[in-house]
């Protein structure tokens, strides 16, 4: 498998930093995978300065993000061929450097999102990630990631876009006994009323709600749930996005996706029903 990866200035600037916690947890499994990581060159020259992944081979340095080294990883996204095509991308962002609204780290997500791949902008998501990845290959639990499969004490965000409210209530019919197991569920307006009457019909008490509903998008239910993500009271968030709709509540949802960035060590962020999928899968071969 192939990722990407890069990090806001933020995230590789001390010894402590998001990406040195990151590689620190990770680092086993991506020997254990034998990931190839194309870095982009300011992440792998703070890699190098801290000796960190030493002698791994399939560690490759790509440009400096200003000299294309991010938008080289949004074409391998897509694909390149000749073995230039991502699985995932680990963007380690920082929600107040200007670089992370650029168009080549927009559009990496989006294309993540348009090829159902994954989009890991947090310490949390890619840590899930690596985990995920590591049962799927047979491998035993890593139990320093127990936490991020302590369901039954989580609250669990469930949001989709209109088009994909289909599919969103398709992934919560499939999965409804696993996504049952957390404490809490909350969602925005019309999708948490969908799938409150999913629940109903699958026997759930009929006095209660499964998903604890917060305001439409529009009228600000992801604003909503940012806070209780800033709060440390929801730590993970399965948010469908329509990547070909232009939003009237755009900054909502940059709103909420900067709150998930700002707790990095805290939420996991999952955007296409592909990788939300292969995390239940995983979830039930762990348990």
């Amino acid at each position: 498998m192939l990722i990407g990866l890069a990090a806001n200035r933020l995230h590789h600037q001390t010894e402590d930093a998001a990406l040195f916690a990151l590689l620190r947890a990770i680092e086993p499994g991506i020997r254990e995978l034998q990931l190839g990581l194309h870095a982009v060159g300011r992440t792998y020259d703070a890699i190098a300065a801290a000796d960190m992944l030493h002698r791994y081979p399939q560690l490759v340095r790509y440009p400096y993000g200003r000299e294309g080294g991010l938008m080289k990883l949004v074409a391998e996204v897509v694909g390149m061929g000749d073995g230039r095509t991502l699985d995932a991308a680990i963007y380690l962002t920082d929600p107040v450097d200007p670089s992370s609204i650029f168009p080549e780290a927009l559009a990496l997500k989006r294309q993540c999102v348009i090829h159902g791949k994954a989009f890991l902008s947090t310490v949390a998501s890619a840590r899930d990630w690596i985990e995920m990845e590591r049962i799927h290959a047979g491998l035993s639990q890593d139990r320093n990631a127990d936490r991020f499969h302590d369901y039954e004490n989580q609250t669990l965000a469930l949001i989709a876009h209109d088009a994909l409210k289909p599919q969103m209530l398709e992934f919560v019919a499939q999965n409804f006994a696993l996504l049952s197991r957390f404490r809490r569920r909350v969602g925005t307006g019309t999708t948490g009323q969908k799938l409150n009457e999913l629940a109903w019909s699958k026997g759930w008490p009929q006095d209660l709600p499964w998903v604890d509903r917060y305001n439409s998008g529009p009228l600000g239910g992801d604003a909503q749930i940012a806070d209780l993500v800033l709060e440390r009271r929801c730590q993970r968030v399965i948010f469908f996005e329509d990547p070909h709709v232009a939003r009237q509540h755009e900054a909502d949802i940059q709103l909420l996706e900067r709150a998930v960035t700002t707790v990095t060590h805290e939420a996991v962020c999952t955007t296409t029903l592909k990788v939300a999928q292969r995390w239940c899968d995983a979830a039930l071969l762990r348990a």
